[in-house]
C-alpha cells in the first residue's frame, strides 16, 4: 500500500481460440465475433481468474484473487474488462500500476484474448492509472513527477519476499538435522523438488523434507534474480551475500522481521479492506486473507526499511 513498483511493459494477447485456458499464440487477425457465446461463459471467466491469480499485491506477496481485490470480469468476444479496487484510495500509485499492468499482461496471455482493459476503481489516481495502462504508456509518462523508476522498486520488493520466505526454508532444514555450516554451504543444484518432498543433497547424503517451504523459497529467490545458476549459493543475507555459519542465527532473526513486517501489513490491509466493503468482504465470503500460519503477527523490536530489505536489530534480539 506504500512505496512504488511496476514494470509497465507488455503487449496485447493473440488470437481467439477454442481453448479458453491456452497461452497466447496464433494470428491475431484470425479472431471471430463470439461475444454472444462468451459474455456469460463460466469457463472463460474461470480462465481469466486463473491468470489473475498469478498477479500479486507486491507489498503482501499475495494474489489479488485471494485478496478479493477483483470487482468484476466482463468478457465481450475477444475483449476482456477487469475492474479492481484496493483496500484504500491512497494505496501506492506505483503498486497499483504494477498490479494493473500485470493483470493486463496475464489476461492477454490467453490465446483467445485480443485486448484486455483494466480499470482501477475508487483510487485517488484511478483515472490516470486506468488511462495510462490501457494506452500502454509507461509509468513515467503517466506520472512525470515520480521520483525514480518503478522497476527498481519491483526488484526491491521481490528481494523482500525472498528474505521473508528464507527463514522458514532454513528452519525446515535445521529441524531435519542439517547443521548450520551445511545449510550455508548449499547451492541451488543441491535441492530437487519431487512432488510433496524436497530432496536436499548434503555431502552426498539425501535429506528429505517437506517441499512447500523449500519450493516457496526457490520461487522467490529465483524471481529476485539472486539465484539463477546451479552453483549459486542458495541462502543469502538480506544484502545478497553468502552467510557465514556463525551468523546464520542473526540472519534468521532478520528474516523474521521481514515476515512480521509483511504479516503486519497484511493485517492492516485486511482491516481497511473490510472497513471499505463490510465484514463479509466484496464477495460476501467473509474470508480473511491474513496469513496467520506462521504466527508472525506479534510486535517486534527493530527498524525496517521496507524497500531495501535492510534491518537493524533491537538490543533484545
Amino acid at each position: 500500500m506504500s512505496g512504488s513498483s511496476a514494470d509497465p511493459t507488455g503487449g496485447p494477447g493473440g488470437a481467439a481460440a477454442s481453448d479458453p485456458t491456452g497461452d497466447a499464440t496464433g494470428d491475431p487477425t484470425d479472431s471471430t465475433d463470439d461475444s454472444a457465446d462468451s459474455a456469460d461463459d463460466p469457463q472463460r471467466t474461470a480462465a481469466v481468474r486463473e491468470r489473475l491469480d498469478r498477479v500479486e499485491d507486491p507489498e503482501l506477496a499475495r494474489s489479488i484473487v485471494e485478496l478479493d481485490y477483483i470487482d468484476a470480469i466482463e468478457i465481450d468476444g475477444d475483449r476482456v474488462e477487469m475492474r479492481f479496487t484496493l483496500p484504500t484510495a491512497w494505496c501506492s500509485p506505483a503498486f497499483a500500476w504494477m498490479m494493473a499492468t500485470d493483470a493486463r499482461d496475464e489476461i492477454e496471455a490467453l490465446d483467445w484474448v485480443r485486448e484486455a482493459r483494466i480499470e482501477l476503481c475508487d483510487h485517488m489516481h484511478g483515472a490516470e492509472i486506468t488511462t495510462g495502462v490501457n494506452a500502454r504508456d509507461g509509468f513515467g509518462e503517466t506520472f512525470p513527477d515520480a521520483d525514480g523508476d518503478v522497476a527498481a522498486v519491483r526488484a526491491a520488493i521481490a528481494d523482500k519476499a525472498r528474505v521473508s520466505r528464507q527463514r522458514e526454508a532454513v528452519r525446515t532444514l535445521l529441524d531435519a538435522g542439517v547443521e548450520p555450516e551445511q545449510v550455508v554451504g548449499l547451492d541451488r543444484s543441491a535441492v530437487e523438488i519431487a512432488g510433496d518432498e524436497a530432496h536436499v543433497d548434503v555431502g552426498g547424503l539425501s535429506i528429505v523434507v517437506d517441499a512447500e517451504p523449500i519450493a516457496d523459497y526457490l520461487d522467490r529467490v529465483e524471481t529476485s534474480g539472486r539465484v539463477t545458476d546451479p552453483d549459486d549459493t542458495l541462502f543469502l543475507t538480506p544484502e545478497g551475500e553468502p552467510i557465514p555459519a556463525e551468523d546464520l542465527d542473526v540472519v534468521q532473526k532478520r528474516s523474521r522481521l521481514a515476515s512480521v513486517n509483511m504479516g503486519g501489513q497484511g493485517a492492516v490491509c485486511d482491516a481497511l479492506h473490510r472497513a471499505r466493503h463490510g465484514p463479509d468482504g466484496p464477495d460476501g465470503s467473509g474470508a480473511s486473507y491474513v496469513d496467520r500460519s506462521g504466527g508472525e503477527l506479534s510486535a517486534y523490536d527493530g527498524d525496517v526499511d521496507e524497500f531495501t530489505s535492510t534491518w537493524t536489530l533491537g538490543t533484545d534480539d
